[in-house]
């Protein structure tokens, strides 16, 4: 049996997706439906390896007042729920999806209170998880107030574990990950665009602009890049390769968790031993298959195979 993929989540959060034939500031809207789901990176990423079929093990913090929602969601999806509870309730955040735009607007509230005694409650839950080799992946935003090398300080604790850590953050946090001894850094990273502009301080806008800043991530020691770039798909990075692979966006229903679906199509194809050009297949048929949904759910397999196999490849020179 497969082992269980990892996910942490230190900032969830339960998304209220609204649903508005056109945003205009300022003006009343009727809504056309409204709907709760659980968020944050880690929990989505879980929920979409659960559809695909992969055993995986959900860890963070909850709050215990309102994880029901949590709770029921898990269950379906047939996750082991590891994640400890402290007092107080889970964060809401609220996204605005624009059918007539495409674009999803969102409004994020602050976290639950977090503390040294937390993240040693989490990972003593990691440590009675974990295998040698065994993928983990750290996804998402740090609770409020939290110092940005809380994600590179787990990176190392999991290290010294043997684990092969797969982190999708952003901003201060991704630049500490980064910033750490070589023998502290995560296996992979997946910052989009825009995130990798913020880590290289400069203007990506051309394709040998985004590989030349991969590139430089990959020189720090980082086996595995993906630079993801919305309708555009991603560039996947591994040794001297580098593709880019993407494939057409229809009925794009929600963008929330594009991103994160990607993610877990980058672990599943770790977990699976792919090479590079299946694993970009796979992760860009993931977000595809995702922007029909709303929430961290995944068509059929075989839906997601059929995706893979018409995802368009290029190599790319570097």
């Amino acid at each position: 049996m497969t082992s269980p993929i990892i996910t942490v989540t230190l900032n969830p959060a339960i998304d209220l997706t609204v649903t508005l034939d056109d945003l205009t500031p300022g003006k009343v809207h009727r809504a056309r439906a409204a709907q709760s789901n659980v968020g944050g990176k880690g929990i989505n990423v879980a929920g979409c390896i659960a559809d695909w079929g992969i055993p995986v093990v959900a860890t963070g913090v909850l709050g215990r007042g309102n994880d029901a929602t949590f709770t029921d969601f898990f269950k379906d999806k047939g996750i082991q729920d590891r994640f400890v509870r402290t007092a107080g309730d889970t964060r809401t955040n609220i996204k605005i999806a624009d059918v007539v735009t495409g674009t999803t607007t969102d409004i994020n509230l602050p976290g639950l209170t977090f503390d040294d005694e937390t993240y040693d409650m989490v990972l003593d839950v990691l440590r009675s998880e974990v295998v040698e080799g065994a993928l983990v992946v750290l996804a998402g935003s740090l609770p409020l107030g939290q110092p940005a090398s809380v994600w590179a300080r787990l990176t190392a604790d999991l290290r010294l574990l043997r684990c092969r850590v797969v982190l999708d953050t952003s901003g201060a946090p991704l630049a500490a990950s980064l910033a750490a001894p070589r023998e502290d850094l995560p296996f992979a990273v997946k910052p989009n665009r825009l995130e990798l502009e913020a880590w290289a301080g400069r203007s990506l806008k051309e394709v040998a602009d985004i590989v030349a800043a991969a590139r430089d991530i990959q020189a720090l020691g980082i086996e595995l890049v993906v630079v993801s770039r919305g309708e555009q798909g991603a560039i996947f990075l591994r040794g001297s390769t580098a593709l880019s692979a993407r494939l057409p966006v229809v009925n794009a229903l929600s963008t929330v968790g594009a991103g994160d679906a990607m993610v877990a199509g980058i672990a599943s194809s770790l977990a699976d031993n792919l090479g590079l050009e299946a694993l970009a297949r796979r992760a860009v048929a993931f977000a595809t298959a995702k922007l029909g949904r709303i929430g961290p759910h995944l068509p059929s397999p075989d839906d997601v195979r059929q995706l893979a196999r018409r995802v368009d490849l290029a190599v790319l020179a570097s």
